[in-house]
């Protein structure tokens, strides 16, 4: 695991899935690794009510709920819709779903403007079509055509990226469970084993770009996966993340809670901000979800560590925050800069602690981007 820059999560946590398939005694769907309850204890880590004899890490962090009709929707033979702003842990949770179920998270479609029907169906080795001809043996499988063949997850990454042919094309995989292959005169359809299923991703601030179809949406179930906004789940998550990090990179850096405070509460005033505007142009651009707040963090701490003193200081994290936020000049530059005169400051005076540390910085780097 130490070769790869990003494991997937069947090999990240593959110590933690041999023991629970050891341990699972529990009815399994279809092809299944893992029995459902197992597939949330993995996810969402134990608790002392599950009677297992470890402790199992919890992976994503959020209502229950969510977790418990994504697996559902898998066990019947409809495709999971994860829906959501950017940020909120859609691909971590489907990343995680493949991986508990079929020990495979790689079968991936990444949804663009240039994704084609041949990336969810099959495309052919031209050199084997001009030597032998067309065949199976020269035949290019999709992502989506090898999780059929083999009654696993196919995932779908930012589904409404993708243009209105491909998702229509996605349609029939959903509702026929089979691809036809036109071209060969016989083995010319592969058929979808017990097991196979399509867990899809959509931003929902794509909204417009290419909105899916009735037909589509009725092949799925969707699951809307909100921002976390609570303080103590979210504390959580950057923790997490946070130590991930420190541990990849090897570094040995503390995160004082105090600084940590200083960033959540940054975001929740700026979130709390954007809902109050009248309009897009005293938003800023970003989401100001989770994953952002952990690159503020991640960048904060790297810079710490390579060029500062080892020690994450709330002038750094400053930095950072406007660094990573201001997107737009002079747009998002007015309002991080309002934010800091009207919010900071006093907060600076009547606090102390890290803020007014905190303001100094966040001023410098306005001053510098201007």
């Amino acid at each position: 695991m130490s070769d790869l820059l990003r494991a997937p999560a069947e090999i990240k946590y593959a110590e933690e899935l041999d023991w629970l398939e050891s341990v699972d005694d529990g009815p399994k769907p279809f092809s299944w690794r893992l029995s459902p309850k197992m597939v949330r204890l993995f996810i969402l880590g134990s608790e002392r009510a599950d009677g297992i004899d470890r402790e199992i890490s919890q992976k994503w962090f959020g209502d229950r709920s969510f977790v418990e009709r994504s697996i559902v929707t898998l066990a019947s033979d409809r495709g999971l819709l994860l829906i959501g702003d950017p940020g909120t842990g859609k691909s971590w949770l489907a990343e995680l779903l493949s991986a508990a179920i079929s020990r495979n998270s790689t079968l991936v479609v990444q949804g663009t403007a240039g994704t084609t029907e041949d990336h969810i169906k099959y495309s052919w080795n031209v050199s084997m079509v001009i030597a032998k001809g067309q065949s199976r043996e020269s035949m290019i499988p999709s992502p989506i055509m090898t999780a059929m063949e083999q009654g696993s997850i196919g995932r779908f990454e930012e589904l409404t990226r993708s243009t209105s042919d491909v998702q229509d094309a996605l349609i029939s995989i959903l509702s026929e469970k089979y691809i036809s292959v036109p071209e060969l005169d016989s083995d010319n359809i592969v058929f979808a084993k017990p097991g196979f299923s399509v867990i899809a991703t959509a931003n929902s601030r794509d909204r417009g770009v290419n909105d899916l179809s009735s037909a589509l949406k009725r092949r799925f179930n969707f699951v809307r996966i909100p921002v976390v906004t609570n303080k103590k789940s979210e504390a959580e998550i950057v923790r997490f993340r946070t130590e991930e990090l420190l541990r990849r990179h090897r570094i040995e850096l503390d995160v004082p809670p105090t600084l940590l405070d200083v960033l959540l509460q940054s975001f929740a005033d700026l979130r709390a901000s954007a809902a109050a505007a009248g309009s897009d142009d005293e938003r800023l651009e970003s989401a100001l979800s989770t994953a952002e707040q952990i690159g503020v963090l991640e960048d904060a701490i790297l810079h710490s560590n390579f060029f500062g003193a080892r020690t994450l200081t709330a002038r750094t994290l400053a930095s950072s925050l406007v660094g990573s936020l201001a997107r737009r000049d002079p747009e998002d530059l007015a309002i991080l800069n309002k934010y800091l005169h009207g919010v900071v400051e006093p907060r600076s005076k009547e606090a102390g602690g890290s803020w007014p540390e905190f303001l100094e910085g966040g001023r410098d780097a306005i001053a510098t981007l201007s």
